[in-house]
């Protein structure tokens, strides 16, 4: 079998890391080209140095339209600009991990169409499209949460979220609240009620339970960890809970790496996975929601490889078949 032939726009940071990480080792795959234009003519290794030993290619930049697909692992404003700036045939797909084209109607440019990249809910969409808006992280791991209820209008009420992430949540590039001596030991909330991934959520269940019109109030934490989402969620709920976990399995019976757990989670069960998963608890008329993810494998790049994977018709698990730290 011909293998698919992919480039990175944006290579140098955590997301363009782990899908380095991912493509060299993809059986499908082959990774013709990493872009940064700041570490042009360094080998990969010399950035992410974990790379040492399993590649010898360099950053460059240029960039080649000769592939199959691109993944646009550049910063929020970014992705829209390079595709304005320079042009893409639409032979080559597009899978883009910013935010520029999640929302509607801002999700198009130049002809191109992207298709939100959820699998639990978009995959036949997914699977025919061209261009791919990755999800975002806390996006990722709340609808994950909610999907099942929206599904079948058990949204009613408002909805209340406290979610806390790691520090590669915020980039690479330094901030005061990325540098290790304020981070370490450290807890803070940050963009409260206000955070921008609750648009996408709010699109994706809206268009599941189009008569919802409770609020989805979601207060975020920075965490002294660096990487994983852990989310509790809750709303009132008239299910039982024996008929909840009937509702998620049911739901997410067919989703390669959506699973819901009888007992509580933690994050080193999914963190360096492809993984998300879901526990549940009833309290009085609440149901409880617990959602762990890796922000950047099911939260970014790992979800963006499994999109590319539908897109090609290829097994959905090829190149993430990964191993938790579990220690």
């Amino acid at each position: 079998m011909k293998k698919i032939k992919a480039g990175i726009i944006g290579g140098a940071g955590y997301t363009g890391g782990e899908a380095v990480r991912l493509l060299i080792r993809h059986p499908d795959v082959e990774l013709t080209f990493v872009h940064s234009n700041s570490n042009s003519g360094k080998y990969l290794y010399e950035v992410h140095v974990d790379l040492l030993g399993d590649t010898t290619m360099r950053f460059t930049a240029d960039f080649s339209t000769d592939v199959d697909v691109l993944l646009l692992c550049v910063g929020h404003g970014d992705a829209r600009k390079f595709l304005e700036e320079r042009p893409i045939p639409p032979s080559v797909r597009i899978i883009d991990l910013s935010q520029d084209f999640r929302l509607a109607p801002g999700n198009g440019i130049d002809g191109r169409t992207f298709v939100y990249g959820l699998p639990e809910t978009n995959r036949e969409a997914i699977a025919a499209a061209k261009n791919i808006a990755n999800p975002g992280c806390f996006a990722t791991c709340l609808q994950l949460g909610l999907l099942p209820l929206a599904a079948k209008g058990l949204l009613t009420a408002d909805v209340h979220v406290t979610a806390t992430t790691g520090s590669t949540g915020a980039g690479q590039s330094l901030s005061s609240t990325s540098h290790f001596s304020w981070r370490a030991n450290n807890l803070s909330v940050y963009k409260a009620f206000g955070h921008q991934h609750l648009h996408e959520i709010g699109q994706t269940v809206r268009r599941l339970s189009p008569d919802f019109d409770g609020t989805i109030n979601f207060v975020p934490y920075r965490g002294d960890f660096t990487r994983g989402i852990i989310a509790s969620i809750y709303t009132d709920c008239p299910l039982s809970l024996d008929e909840a976990r009937a509702l998620y399995e049911e739901f997410y019976k067919n989703a390669e790496f959506t699973r819901v757990s009888d007992a509580n989670i933690s994050l080193k069960q999914v963190v360096n996975t492809n993984k998300c998963f879901l526990h549940l608890e009833k309290h009085g008329d609440k149901l409880l929601i617990i959602s762990c993810i890796d922000n950047l494998l099911k939260g970014a790049s790992g979800q963006a490889v499994q999109n590319l994977n539908l897109m090609f018709g290829l097994n959905e698990r090829a190149g993430l078949d990964l191993k938790p730290v579990a220690f």
